[in-house]
C-alpha cells in the first residue's frame, strides 16, 4: 500500500498548508493510530487513523474549493482576530461553503485586493512559499515624490527590521536577505506618487515596510494580481469561484504539473 508524507495527506484533507502541518506535527498535536508523531518525516497509508488535537481527520482528499475575493479595508485574513477587536474575517465574507477554507497570500487589515480562499493545501504552499516565485502585484499610493534613487533601492533590495506581534514582541529575527520588488512608476507628483510593485516573497507587510524605510507613508495599498489572476471585473467586497482555466493557470505558475480540482 502506498505511503505518503503526513503533511501532504493533511494538506490535501484541507487541514492547513504543508508548512503549517509540519509545525503541528512538531508541536505534538498529531497522532497516527493512537501514537503521537513529533518528528518528520512521517509516512502514512489510507488505512491509518490520523487525529489532530484528538479530532479524527478523513484520510482521503476532499473536494477542492477555490474562491477569489477582492478584500475590503478593515477585513482580516486570519482565522481569528488576535487583537480581540472581533474584526470581520475574509472567510466570513464568502459564507459557508461546506469546507474549511484558508487565505492564500494574506493582506493586512488596512489593505484591499485579491485573496484566494481554498482548502487546497498544496496550492496554498506553492503560492505562498518564496521558493516557487509566484508574483503578487500591488498598487501603492504613497506620500511624497518617489525619486530615481528610491526606485533603485526598491529594485536592489531593502533590509527590513524585525516585525512585532500584537503584544509588541518581535516575531522573528531580521531576515539576512533584503526584500526586493519590481517597480513601475504610474504617476509621480510633488506631494503624492502612484506605484506598481511586483514581489514574490510575501514577507509580512513587506510593501509597506519597504516604503516606510524610504520614508514614504502608504495612503492606500491594493493587491491587483496573484500570479496570472487579476482583479478585472471584481469589485471590492465581491467574490466568485475561480474558473477551471484559472485554477490550471495558478497551478502552472506555481510549478504544479497535474491539476487537482
Amino acid at each position: 500500500m502506498e505511503k505518503i508524507r503526513i503533511q501532504k495527506v493533511l494538506a490535501e484533507a484541507g487541514v492547513a498548508s504543508r508548512r503549517a502541518v509540519e509545525q503541528m506535527v512538531l508541536d505534538g498535536r498529531v497522532t497516527v493510530n493512537g501514537e503521537i508523531v513529533s518528528a518528520l518525516p512521517c509516512f502514512v497509508t489510507a488505512e491509518d487513523e490520523i487525529r489532530l488535537d484528538g479530532q479524527i481527520i478523513q484520510n482521503r482528499p476532499e473536494p477542492k474549493v477555490y474562491i477569489l475575493l477582492n478584500k475590503p479595508r478593515g477585513v482580516i485574513c486570519t482565522q481569528r482576530d488576535e487583537t480581540g477587536q472581533n474584526r470581520p474575517r475574509a472567510v466570513d465574507l464568502v459564507g459557508w461553503t461546506g469546507r474549511r477554507l484558508y487565505c492564500v497570500g494574506r493582506l493586512d487589515a488596512d489593505s484591499t485586493g485579491l485573496i484566494i480562499l481554498t482548502n487546497d493545501g498544496e496550492l496554498t504552499n506553492r503560492l505562498t512559499h518564496p521558493r516557487y516565485g509566484v508574483v503578487k502585484t500591488y498598487i501603492a499610493r504613497v506620500a511624497g515624490r518617489i525619486t530615481g534613487e528610491d526606485l533603485t533601492s526598491l529594485r536592489r533590495g531593502i533590509f527590513l527590521g524585525p516585525q512585532k506581534s500584537p503584544s509588541g514582541q518581535p516575531k522573528r529575527k531580521n531576515p539576512k536577505s533584503p526584500a526586493r520588488a519590481s517597480v513601475k512608476m504610474l504617476r509621480r507628483g510633488a506631494n503624492e506618487s502612484l506605484l506598481e510593485l511586483r514581489v514574490s516573497e510575501g514577507r509580512n507587510r513587506q510593501v509597506r515596510r519597504m516604503l516606510a524605510r524610504l520614508e514614504h507613508k502608504v495612503y492606500r495599498l491594493h493587491r491587483s494580481a496573484i500570479g496570472p489572476i487579476i482583479d478585472r471585473g471584481l469589485k471590492i467586497g465581491r467574490f466568485r469561484r475561480l474558473k477551471a482555466s484559472e485554477i490550471s493557470a495558478l497551478r502552472k505558475s506555481a510549478g504544479i504539473r497535474l491539476p487537482n480540482h
